[in-house]
């Protein structure tokens, strides 16, 4: 395991709920997205292509990226699971809820630990820069949109046609359920100081496949991070936006339209900034879902590498 001096008693308190308080508040970090904030990264040899290509494990040998992830394991080959670095996330009617390490997905409602998401690189980067413990709450569903299911009260009720998906009664039910889960987990902290140090957003395929949800896209970050910081009273919280990098870079096209209202929208957000992630794509061929390009492959080493260039973006806004 990898602790710092307050990470026994900082797992003890979120486990059990102790009223005891700490001089130094726990630095709480908001993660909220679609299906790749979900996590589609695979783990193991369970479920993917024989020659294990692409998952953690065979990444942590093979990939270029094996050196930075040696230190998932620990010198027993187990999973490391960081106390100082606490999760809390519900699946469905589940709440997941523990140090950081490998499995807080989608797919953990039904017991599976075999996916991770950017949380994992992420929380290994904060969880190394604080000397305070860290909590991630992480919301996230599959399929959901900004110009539907994540729509925020201040971008009002879209003037087009949503379709099917979501149903008009539904605009907005994923920022109301995000919120709603946000202070689930906080009031879970009981009398544990805490501060709201940041916001990490990664989604965008729903929108970017809709062609009347692009031109939109931009204000529509701009009015979810405005109503998240009066929602939470933090007026300057540092956001970072993940870009929409699967499949590498691409000069034309609705993904190309896409990414430019994904970076144009966080530039009109103060104390934010936009993280490109197309460096991070890999081939199908070396990765465990070669037909799952909308879930990287549900490459691990890109999940790990999208939520490390992350985290160190958050960093660069809290210094």
């Amino acid at each position: 395991m990898v602790m710092k001096p307050t990470a026994i008693l900082t797992a003890a308190l979120l486990c059990v709920l102790s009223p005891i308080s700490f001089a130094k508040p726990i630095k709480v970090f908001i993660l909220a997205g679609q299906s790749n904030m979900e996590g589609q990264g695979s783990v193991d040899h369970e479920g993917d292509r024989k020659d294990g290509k692409g998952n953690l494990v065979w990444s942590m040998e093979h990939s270029k990226s094996a050196d930075k992830m040696k230190k998932l394991k620990n010198d027993k080959g187990e999973w490391v699971v960081r106390d100082d670095v606490q999760i809390s996330y519900k699946v469905g009617d589940k709440l997941l809820k523990g140090g950081l390490s490998v499995g807080y997905t989608g797919y953990a409602a039904d017991g599976s630990r075999r996916h991770i998401g950017p949380e994992l690189g992420f929380g290994f980067v904060l969880g190394d820069y604080f000397e305070e413990p860290v909590l991630l709450i992480k919301t996230a569903w599959g399929g959901h949109s900004l110009h539907g299911h994540f729509r925020s009260p201040s971008s009002g009720k879209p003037a087009y046609d949503t379709g099917t998906w979501p149903k008009p009664e539904d605009i907005g039910q994923s920022y109301r359920q995000m919120v709603k889960e946000v202070r689930a987990a906080l009031a879970d902290l009981g009398d544990q100081k805490y501060e709201i140090a940041g916001f990490y957003w990664q989604q965008g395929y729903n929108d970017m496949v809709t062609p009347q949800a692009i031109p939109e896209y931009a204000q529509l970050l701009v009015n979810l991070v405005s109503d998240l910081r009066k929602e939470f009273n933090v007026p300057n919280m540092p956001v970072v936006v993940g870009e929409l990098g699967n499949g590498g870079p691409v000069t034309e096209g609705a993904m190309f339209e896409f990414r430019k209202a994904q970076e144009e929208g966080t530039k009109r957000i103060k104390n934010a900034v936009f993280v490109k992630t197309t460096d991070f794509d890999r081939p199908p061929e070396l990765s465990p879902c070669p037909g799952h390009g909308h879930h990287w492959y549900a490459n691990a080493e890109s999940y790990f590498l999208i939520g490390e260039a992350c985290g160190e973006g958050m960093k660069s806004l809290l210094k």
